[in-house]
């Protein structure tokens, strides 16, 4: 027999207490921002490679497109609650940056090889361009999310003080 069904109030308590110390917000009364798993952005950075993996293999289109829904579904639900976090973000010029730069990365990538005579067309440089696409994408937005984290949580001190 489980301890917790013999006497459930103390194991209550004692899970409270235990929980009790990660669920205490910092000094000052703001909460601290969860930041987003890694996982997620391997989510984008297979949204950022799309266009080379349907290139490559034009039949994972249905499979790309439901992968695209359930980046849109993970987006508004399970991460709801990091809402705050993905508005800061925005906010910054450096995620906008990013953004730019792995839009301005894509097409001239692509265009600089076509003018010169190298367009990608097998399906091996495809999913090389996009594999580096997603390993590209995944580390920016990792890193734009710490740093925005640190400038968040200066913001906070400097409102703090």
């Amino acid at each position: 027999m489980d301890t917790a069904t013999i006497n459930p109030t103390a194991a209550t308590e004692t899970m409270t207490a235990e929980t009790a110390e990660q669920d205490v917000p910092p000094a000052g009364g703001t909460t601290a921002i969860k930041p987003l798993p890694v996982w997620f952005f391997c989510f984008e950075g297979l949204m950022s490679a799309t266009y080379d993996l349907f290139k490559a293999s034009p039949q994972t289109l249905w499979v790309l497109g439901a992968l695209g829904v359930v980046n849109i579904v993970i987006s508004l639900t399970v991460f709801r609650s990091r809402l705050k976090l993905a508005k800061r973000l925005w906010r910054g010029k450096n995620t906008r940056k990013v953004a730019i730069a792995l839009l301005a990365l894509r097409l001239g990538s692509h265009l600089a090889l076509n003018l010169a005579g190298l367009a990608v067309v097998s399906t091996a440089g495809h999913i090389a361009f996009a594999v580096g696409m997603c390993v590209l994408t995944v580390a920016m937005l990792w890193f734009c999310q710490r740093t925005a984290l640190r400038a968040i949580a200066a913001d906070d001190a400097a409102a703090e003080a």
